[in-house]
């Protein structure tokens, strides 16, 4: 369950396409947690700015700025400008939660006899995975520097997971999820 989300693109006259009497303002956004893709409903005379991380959970109390999450919707049914905001919005989240995708790269186990979780990141290849495997033996890795120093081949391991990230949202035949909610 999303408890915030951050704000991709925010329509106050409602969505251009719509053949509603009554249009109604609208955002769309991304959960911090699941990335999932979001419709939002503001509430009334909110003021909303695109990255800007609002709260979505249960407790409506604490919800300043949404009044109710409208519905799920896939990486197609977003604006073009919510399209184009996700890859700076993921590397925001990315950055933000460095210690969980760094437990990544330290957790992550085989999904079959074959194939590893750490193939399933973009330009990942198996004498790259071997090498983080047997660096993760000797300690675990502390920060997205710290395996970057360690593994040489990774210059930047957070696109890896930015890249995983977007090809998740982007392509709903994804037979594995690491990162989005399916």
């Amino acid at each position: 369950m999303e408890e915030y989300a951050y704000i991709l693109d925010y329509l106050p006259h409602g969505h251009p396409g719509s053949r509603k009497f009554k249009k109604e303002p609208i955002a769309y956004g991304v959960g911090d947690t699941e990335f999932k893709l979001l419709e939002l409903i503001p509430k009334p005379n909110a003021s909303l700015i695109v990255g800007d991380r609002v709260y979505i959970g249960k407790e409506m109390d604490k919800r300043d700025a949404i009044l109710h999450v409208k519905r799920r919707v896939r990486y197609t049914e977003l604006t073009s400008a919510a399209q184009s905001e996700l890859p700076y919005v993921i590397a925001e989240i990315v950055k933000n939660n460095e210690e969980r995708f760094v437990k990544f790269f330290n957790e992550a186990i085989p999904v079959t006899t074959k194939f590893h979780m750490l193939e399933l990141l973009p330009g990942l290849g198996k004498k790259t995975m071997w090498s983080i495997l047997e660096e993760r033996k000797k300690e675990p890795f502390k920060s997205f520097e710290d395996i970057k120093r360690r593994v040489p081949a990774i210059h930047h391991p957070e696109k890896l997971i930015i890249d995983r990230i977007m090809k998740e949202l982007t392509e709903p035949g994804q037979k594995y999820h690491l990162f989005v909610a399916k």
